[in-house]
């Protein structure tokens, strides 16, 4: 813990009732960095009032917000924006504290489970039905659709301590696996839904295309890992009375996937008490704008 004159000094105007007066240390504290955060914790421990408590818990969640700030930049900036660290970083926003390193392990763990039994023999839709068996009957990791009372549906922690996840976090869950086996399957931008395309081997998704859908051999969805055939897109879209446009086709973003999955984790923060947190994450989506 850092201790000086200066953050004692701060730390006993920290309930002062004259806001202008707060406003400037607050300011003076979160301008101190992440590191002033033990000293803030140890405060709210030794405190008694409930109103220096709440201000103490908003200077520490600013604090971490700011340095998660400066994370998704890194990751926007990054070579690779790799998908994994990219929803681990959204996990980090409502638990700051969370270690990857289990998390990693936990994927490593299906993704070898997957690898020991993918042979050169399989078909991609036999790749896929083994995927989908790991992830969604070995694991026993479930979906359904989006619901906005559950925030933890959006976090690919706890999905893996719960078993239950969504539409999107099971998608970006099943994306990430396919990488790590190299596994020429992406989420494709279809609109309303989390669906994962598996491309012909040779196929690079980058390449400009003018008719994306020929090189795709079937879909999954991402909510249970059941494949779907081209008719049943087709379908979806005239369901939707939406034209099926060649852009629909085309595998998103990493910078993409992540931003999606902040704009609806946001959508779980509706009320007055958490609306700051619905703000924040539309923030750190706007970073990754491409």
């Amino acid at each position: 813990m850092l201790e000086t004159k200066e953050i004692n000094a701060l730390f006993t105007l920290i309930d002062d009732p004259d806001e202008e007066v707060y406003h400037t240390v607050s300011n003076r504290i979160i301008g101190l960095g992440k590191d002033i955060i033990p000293n803030l914790e140890d405060l709210w421990e030794n405190t008694l009032n409930e109103t220096a408590q709440g201000r103490i818990e908003m200077l520490i969640h600013n604090l971490q917000f700011s340095d998660l700030v400066v994370s998704f930049k890194d990751w926007r900036d990054s070579a690779y924006n790799d998908l994994l660290a990219g929803a681990l970083l959204v996990a980090k926003y409502q638990y700051p504290d969370l270690h990857t390193t289990p998390v990693l392990q936990e994927i490593e763990k299906i993704r070898r489970n997957v690898w020991l039994e993918l042979n050169n023999f399989l078909t991609p839709l036999e790749q896929a039905n083994v995927l989908s068996s790991i992830i969604f009957n070995y694991y026993n990791i479930s979906g359904g659709e989006v619901n906005y009372t559950y925030p933890d549906e959006f976090f690919i922690h706890k999905i893996l301590e719960s078993k239950k996840g969504n539409a999107v976090s099971n998608g970006i869950m099943y994306q990430i696996i396919c990488e790590q086996l190299d596994i020429n399957a992406r989420i494709i931008n279809i609109p309303k839904q989390m669906i994962i395309a598996f491309y012909h081997r040779d196929y690079n998704p980058e390449d400009s295309d003018t008719m994306p859908q020929e090189n795709i051999l079937f879909y999954v969805d991402g909510v249970n890992g059941r494949a779907y055939g081209q008719l049943d897109i087709e379908n979806y879209f005239k369901r939707m009375a939406v034209p099926p446009i060649p852009a629909y086709y085309k595998p998103i973003s990493h910078k993409r996937i992540i931003q999606i999955l902040l704009e609806e984790t946001s959508k779980c923060f509706n009320t007055n008490e958490n609306f700051y947190k619905q703000e924040e994450l539309i923030n750190l989506a706007n970073l990754l704008n491409e």
